[in-house]
């Protein structure tokens, strides 16, 4: 297993590849793969174990009784899968999580993430911050799917990730498609979108990077 993807684990950040292969090599954990389209967890069930994507992408998807579904959030290599859920009162998976394309997961069950954080504070402190962090973009998210219009959609979320990096350029996630999926649109009106931005001065995009040249016209766009 190349533990190279584990170290870039929000879970194992600051902690040497070569430590990391260790702590692995001394914990219970099972090597688990899915093909493509494959339900890696199913909202409801009882979450017991947290997952770590090795292999490929999986998105969180939410489906509600009228058959609408919402793309919560994309997974990616190093990412955590299950983690506030195996962790809370209730301890079910609140969503489903789909392979996207073929996904190995390294899965660890509550007790031995338990175990790893009593034994490394490191780990611990990670741990934690990693939750802070995802409550906090979902609540950024939710703002997110609170905009109609998809040139809101994009103004919100183009404003957000410069707040944050302090930048005015942002790099889109993987590709165009993919960020299409993290927005809940179609990759065609998203496409169409950036282009009329574009043309409108707003934004120069140069894939994957998006440079924002007018912050203050992006800022209406959230107010139309």
């Amino acid at each position: 297993m190349d533990c190279s993807v584990l170290a870039k684990c929000s879970l194992f950040k600051g902690i040497p590849v070569s430590e990391v292969e260790r702590i692995i090599g001394e914990t219970d954990h099972e090597i688990r793969t899915y093909s493509k389209d494959e339900t890696i967890v199913h909202a409801m069930e009882k979450a017991e174990i947290v997952g770590i994507i090795l292999e490929g992408f999986a998105e969180a998807q939410k489906t509600f009784p009228n058959g609408n579904q919402v793309n919560v959030s994309l997974r990616r290599p190093g990412d955590l899968v299950g983690p506030a859920a195996v962790f809370s009162s209730i301890q079910v998976y609140p969503c489903d999580i789909v392979a996207l394309e073929p996904v190995t997961l390294l899965m660890l069950k509550r007790d031995e993430l338990v175990a790893l954080m009593q034994r490394n504070v490191h780990i611990l402190e990670n741990f934690m911050t990693g939750l802070a962090s995802t409550t906090y973009m979902l609540q950024q998210r939710l703002e997110l799917m609170s905009y109609s219009g998809i040139a809101q959609k994009i103004a919100f979320y183009l404003l957000m990730q410069t707040r944050q990096r302090g930048r005015s350029s942002v790099i889109i996630p993987e590709s165009v498609s993919k960020w299409a999926l993290v927005m809940n649109v179609s990759r065609t009106s998203l496409h169409r979108e950036i282009k009329r931005l574009e043309s409108e001065g707003m934004i120069a995009y140069r894939p994957p990077i998006i440079e924002i040249l007018d912050r203050e016209r992006l800022q209406e766009v959230l107010g139309e």
